[in-house]
């Protein structure tokens, strides 16, 4: 097993100036150097992107990030080309993963399962002064998010389903962060999912202080909404937009259903996520599909837990405490993998 850690950065302030404070802090970090190691080689097969198209579709959608996306273009001294590429989250490609999502109605707990070499050790707590809510949750390509929550108590993580037939849009991480900044409740979440351009197919799970939990299944070519608890990586409305193969999503799908009984209260379910005897932490760290993080949000507590690897104590974050001012003091969330390679924001690769 090798240590992993991710860094825990909060922020309060305009768009642009956390754009800009972000961009000194990675001028000189690993992220951005393995970034385009990775992006290099596929650059012209997978970025090619209109830089005015992009604007205006991030305006419409998201203008805040847009800022945010100005402030590391100067912070870092890029062409806007070469930003929108990096951080606009339009157009990307993004590697297949694993993920499963459990809710009940006081909690989501998700385990995000991909490659090490492509996480980017980034855990972001951020409240704008300009516009759109707070959030709390992993970053993905610096302004995307993975999962999280935000200050009216919205909760999102996606699960990816396949990347084929892809078209013009946006990608999950982006769109995660723009559903979690922009929306106040699910039935908005829902209205924007339906409305903004998906590059590949997606399930978001969505909770809020109701309690109610929703599986919009999200692909180029449309949009359909459940009620539902358990979420791992096929559709269920959207059969035709399925992989050929769902036998190991199915698997973990009814690992989660049968061991539902079981989670008495939340850190049971934590543990049924997060424990390597529970056949839901996941291993397949060289198909894209090991766990890598375990994270719970909860809507009414406004408190978020995480953890990195496997048969861990939660990290406990009071984000409604930290939206009233007080300041969180843990700087890096540590674990460990039995993965040889760091990630992102760790060491050159």
């Amino acid at each position: 097993m090798k240590q992993f850690w991710s860094d825990v950065i909060q922020y309060r302030g305009t768009h642009y100036d956390f754009g800009y404070i972000q961009g000194e802090q990675l001028r000189d970090s690993p992220v951005l150097i393995n970034r385009r190691k990775q992006w290099e080689p596929k650059k012209d097969r997978h970025f090619l992107i209109n830089p005015d198209e992009v604007k205006q579709v991030i305006l419409r959608f998201a203008p805040g990030v847009w800022g945010e996306i100005r402030g590391l273009t100067d912070a870092l001294q890029l062409n806007m080309e070469e930003a929108i590429r990096m951080f606009g989250g339009y157009y990307l490609e993004y590697n297949r993963s694993g993920c499963s999502i459990f809710t009940d109605s006081d909690y989501m707990i998700r385990n995000y399962d991909s490659h090490p070499i492509g996480y980017e050790g980034r855990y972001m707590i951020y409240q704008p002064t300009d516009q759109g809510y707070a959030v709390i949750g992993p970053t993905m390509q610096i302004t995307g998010r993975v999962d999280g929550l935000n200050e009216k108590g919205l909760v999102m993580g996606y699960n990816f389903t396949h990347r084929k037939q892809s078209s013009d849009g946006f990608i999950c991480n982006m769109i995660g962060r723009i559903i979690l900044e922009t929306c106040a409740d699910v039935d908005e979440a829902i209205s924007l999912l339906k409305e903004i351009p998906h590059r590949h197919s997606f399930s978001y799970v969505l909770l809020d202080k109701s309690g109610e939990s929703y599986v919009v299944e999200a692909s180029p070519r449309e949009v359909a909404v459940r009620k539902s608890n358990v979420c791992t990586n096929h559709f269920h409305l959207l059969d035709e937009e399925n992989r050929y193969r769902q036998d190991e999503s199915r698997r973990r799908e009814n690992a989660i259903q049968e061991q539902q009984q079981y989670a008495a209260d939340p850190y049971a379910s934590f543990r049924l996520m997060n424990d390597s005897d529970k056949d839901i932490y996941s291993f397949k760290y060289d198909a894209a599909a090991g766990t890598l993080h375990t994270a719970a949000y909860f809507p009414k507590q406004m408190k978020a837990w995480f953890a990195i690897g496997p048969d861990r104590r939660p990290v406990i974050f009071d984000f409604g405490k930290w939206l009233h001012g007080g300041n969180i003091h843990i700087k890096q969330i540590k674990g460990e993998l039995d993965y040889p390679k760091p990630f992102v924001n760790m060491a050159l690769q």
